[in-house]
C-alpha cells in the first residue's frame, strides 16, 4: 500500500467486502475445526484418565478382598492375632480403593460430554453475527 492508500476514508466497496469474506468464512471454519478437535482430544485425555483410575480402584479392592478373606480365615484360625493386623490392611487397602474411585469419577465427569462445547458456542456465535449482518 501506499501512503495515499491510508489517508482514504472511503469504504471499501461491496465487491471488496464480499472477496474478504470469501477468503475470511473457511479460515474462520478451519480455526473452529481445530478448536473443536483440540477440545475432543483433551476430554479424551481426561475420559482415558478416569479409566486407569477406574482400574486402579478395581484392582485395591481385588487386594482388599483377597485381605479380607485371609483375615476371615485368620479369625477362624484363632491361634493368633495376626487376623487383627490383616483386618487392619484390608480396611485400609478399601479405603484407597475408595479414593481412587472418586477421584477417577470426577476424572470422568469432567470429560463428559465428548462435544467440544467452546467450538460450538464460537459457531454459534459466527452464525449469530452473520445473520445479523444481512
Amino acid at each position: 500500500m501506499t501512503f495515499s492508500d491510508h489517508s482514504r476514508t472511503e469504504d471499501p466497496t461491496l465487491g471488496a467486502l464480499v472477496h474478504d469474506l470469501s477468503h475470511q468464512i473457511p479460515e474462520l471454519i478451519r480455526s473452529e475445526l481445530r478448536l473443536a478437535q483440540a477440545e475432543v482430544a483433551e476430554k479424551g485425555k481426561r475420559a482415558g484418565l478416569g479409566i486407569g483410575m477406574f482400574s486402579a480402584a478395581g484392582l485395591l479392592a481385588f487386594f482388599g478382598v483377597a485381605a479380607l478373606l485371609t483375615t476371615a480365615v485368620l479369625a477362624l484360625d484363632l491361634v493368633m492375632p495376626a487376623w487383627l493386623a490383616a483386618l487392619i490392611v484390608a480396611l485400609v487397602l478399601l479405603a484407597c480403593a475408595g479414593v481412587v474411585a472418586m477421584l477417577g469419577k470426577s476424572q470422568v465427569s469432567q470429560a463428559t460430554p465428548a462435544m467440544p462445547e467452546r467450538a460450538v458456542e464460537g459457531v454459534k456465535e459466527d452464525i449469530a453475527t452473520i445473520k445479523g449482518a444481512r
